[in-house]
């Protein structure tokens, strides 16, 4: 049975899930991804002073508000620094978050050292801001940690038309009189409410991947921007639920490590299964291409050796072609060229016998619309002036893959005729 501490942490670190997708899709599409890695390591400071402070006025140094309004000024002091180092136009953005990210981060360690040896703030417990720990969380502190997500989307859907313009296209949203330096402030801000809500549940220094993946992994599966949202909301809201629910039951298990482990597997999914951008169905789509190439080239090389053999260009594709003949002709191993045979012999477009092809009528024609495409290229660049008849060649394999076949007619403007090759037939190339 869950408590209700449990229950309200899993809600809470899910709706930081959900935001952290939201405001992470605007900012990869935004290219300011990295920020929210600088915003992260620059709270750590922030905590720190803001715990000091509390301790030494007598309050609790653990009161989760103090600590996240700390952690929010060191975020856009932080963010304003990186704006200014990369105003002076001396050192690049990207140099610019290292540097704050460092000092910044460098500050806070040496800021948290000396507070353990303060009476007062020893047992504040501000290691669990580093990689979080729901566990250590309060309901109370989900509340808080959840309104302030709960407040990110709001403001995310307020102000969608214009996160949407400047994302997208930036100059000609301010050619239509958006003030998008406003809107990147906006953006900002939104990454920095993202990163303090989810100091305590997922550290400061894994926000950034809350932030990234779930953005990342719906960029991948989509290219519409609601579809990319919803994708990224949902995927981030899982995370936080999974990875806050395998800490707690788990204490030694850090929450932002199970967090960003959840949103990397969804990640790692998407890369290798998405339709589109996926790495196995890309694999699958190149290897179709290039098995369509090797299958037009077997065929045309099939063709050209029946018309080396004496067959003029109007009458091959009746006649066996020796398969050592088609493998040479395309500078191929006999290995190769069987395997392809045997492939081409499934599929119905040749017939083989001892070494030898035949093209079947169904592989006629598709010799013949392959030749056809590959000499009007061929004539077309000779008749240009373009390149030798050895260039035309090569160019010609290059481009006829797919070349429709009312271009073909184009280029050869007598779709009966075939002419012949005007390159010698046979031998390896």
């Amino acid at each position: 049975m869950i408590s209700y501490n449990t229950a309200v942490v899993l809600l809470g670190c899910a709706l930081l899930g959900v935001a952290a997708g939201t405001v992470g899709t605007f900012a990869l599409l935004r290219g300011r991804a990295l920020v929210a890695d600088a915003v992260g390591h620059a709270a750590l400071p922030g905590v720190a002073v803001a715990a000091l402070i509390v301790a030494t006025v007598g309050g609790d140094p653990r009161a989760l508000p103090p600590l996240l309004a700390g952690a929010a000024v060191a975020g856009l002091l932080g963010v304003a620094a990186v704006q200014a180092l990369a105003r002076t136009k001396r050192i690049r953005e990207d140099a610019a978050i290292a540097v704050v990210l460092s000092a910044f981060y460098a500050a806070g360690v040496a800021l948290m050292s000396w507070l353990q040896t303060l009476p007062g703030a020893a047992q504040a417990g501000l290691s669990k801001f580093i990689l979080g720990q729901a566990a250590a969380m309060r309901a109370e502190d989900a509340t808080i940690g959840a309104a302030v997500a709960a407040l990110c989307l709001v403001l995310v859907l307020v102000a969608f038309q214009r996160l949407r313009a400047v994302a997208f296209d930036a100059d000609f949203a301010r050619v239509q009189g958006l003030r998008t330096d406003r809107t990147d402030l906006l953006l900002l801000g939104l990454i920095v409410l993202v990163c303090v809500s989810g100091l305590q549940a997922v550290g400061l220094i894994l926000v950034v991947a809350l932030l990234v993946l779930p953005a990342a992994t719906a960029r991948l599966v989509t290219h519409r921007l609601p579809r990319m949202l919803a994708i990224a909301a949902a995927t981030g809201g899982v995370a936080g639920a999974s990875g806050a629910w395998l800490s707690a039951i788990r204490p030694e298990v850090p929450t932002g490590a199970a967090v960003v482990l959840v949103a990397a597997a969804f990640f790692t999914l998407a890369l290798l299964l998405a339709p589109d951008r996926g790495l196995v169905a890309r694999g699958v789509t190149l290897t179709r291409r290039r098995l369509d190439a090797d299958t037009e080239h077997f065929l045309r090389a099939a063709w050209e050796a029946q018309e080396a053999a004496g067959a003029g260009p109007g009458t091959a594709g009746d006649r066996w072609a020796p398969l050592p003949a088609v493998a040479a002709a395309r500078g191929w191993s006999t290995g190769k060229a069987r395997r392809l045979a045997i492939w081409l012999a499934l599929r119905g477009l040749v017939a083989r016998a001892e070494g030898h092809v035949h093209l079947t009528p169904a592989g006629a024609t598709a010799a013949r619309r392959a030749v056809r495409a590959h000499r009007a290229v061929e004539h077309h660049l000779l008749a240009a002036g373009a390149a030798d008849i050895a260039s035309a060649d090569r160019l010609a394999d290059l481009v006829e893959h797919g070349l429709p076949p009312e271009m073909a007619a184009r280029l050869l403007p007598e779709p009966s005729s075939l002419p012949a090759s005007p390159h010698a037939l046979g031998g390896g190339r």
